[in-house]
């Protein structure tokens, strides 16, 4: 019997709540994105309803390798700073005050029937990716929850994305009719258009709507090679003198690049990082330890909310087989 499973981008969803959610210590300290988050998992496990929960981390050097085939891939991202209306700390305090946030609600998902992974050098993205694709988890229903663009190539009869911040849930039909682009051919195409987002610039002159209309084949569920969109330019241009075809044949190393950071098609992980993610999902004893996370709550300030479907839908979690 097929297995209802959530995929957390835990990074995305914890500088979500850091940045927005106001809340404060007793003693005035920040604890919006620990309190936040518990918040945020509380309402996805509420409307998800899941059979397993996996929290993908990004590692210490996490983009070290992309960085190594583009220098400024993420490079015009500013540095997460807390919602202007609740700063009361400098900005080094503001740092530490992150860390520990981040530090803590590892600690309580210690305490949880979830499955945490994080390894050094590798993007939760990878992670991620990797993990919809092992056999233990074949047949499963995946939900990835991420505001990320990229997770739009992993899109397929099981897997589902949740976009929180959009609030919409996107599978392998919706961004066919929503971008005219197959899954499997989404990560050529956003290799044109660039991504601001990762400090990625395209070859110019075009959008996902652009490359759609001049390349309706990757409408199509067949897996396009970088070759094969090349070529197709090169033919065009004998006949129709259109920028976008210029830009590509011209810029083609940019969209190789481009391609090869934003592919996840082919996870960037080591055969120790793979055994390890299996081990991750295939090998748990999951536990549930409501006192700790109540007395965590407690010091933490913030055991007066009411968590009573947070700890119902972990129960729930407990007991799935």
């Amino acid at each position: 019997m097929s297995k209802r499973v959530l995929i957390i981008d835990q990074l995305n969803m914890f500088f979500r709540a850091y940045i927005v959610d106001p809340s404060l210590s007793e003693n005035g300290q920040p604890i919006g994105g620990l309190k936040g988050t518990l918040k945020i998992l509380q309402k996805q496990l509420r409307e998800s309803n899941p059979d397993r929960i996996v929290i993908c981390w990004d590692g210490a050097g996490g983009s070290k390798k992309r960085r190594a085939m583009n220098k400024d891939y993420k490079g015009s991202r500013r540095p997460i700073r807390l919602n202007r209306d609740i700063r009361n700390l400098s900005e080094s305090e503001e740092i530490q005050n992150k860390i520990w946030q981040q530090t803590r609600l590892i600690e309580y998902f210690n305490h949880m029937p979830v499955t945490q992974i994080m390894l050094p050098d590798i993007e939760a993205d990878d992670v991620i990716a990797y993990a919809c694709q092992i056999s233990a988890l074949k047949g499963d229903q995946k939900l990835i929850v991420s505001s990320d663009k990229d997770f739009y190539q992993l899109l397929d009869n099981e897997t589902v994305l949740y976009r929180p911040i959009q609030k919409e849930f996107l599978n392998k039909n919706s961004i066919i009719e929503k971008f005219g682009i197959h899954p499997n051919n989404m990560t050529i195409a956003r290799a044109m258009a660039g991504d601001k987002s990762d400090n990625l610039e395209g070859i110019g002159g075009c959008g996902l709507a652009t490359v759609s209309r001049r390349f309706p084949f990757l409408k199509e569920e067949k897996s396009y090679t970088l070759t094969e969109v090349l070529d197709y330019s090169k033919e065009m241009l004998e006949d129709h003198k259109l920028k976008v075809f210029e830009n590509l044949v011209e810029k083609q190393d940019t969209f190789v690049k481009n391609y090869k950071i934003m592919q996840l098609y082919s996870p960037s992980i080591s055969p120790g990082a793979k055994q390890t993610i299996r081990s991750s999902i295939t090998d748990v004893d999951l536990q549930l330890n409501k006192t700790a996370i109540r007395k965590m709550m407690i010091e933490d300030g913030f055991i007066d909310y009411n968590w009573s479907s947070l700890f119902q839908s972990l129960n729930k979690v407990c007991f799935t087989k």
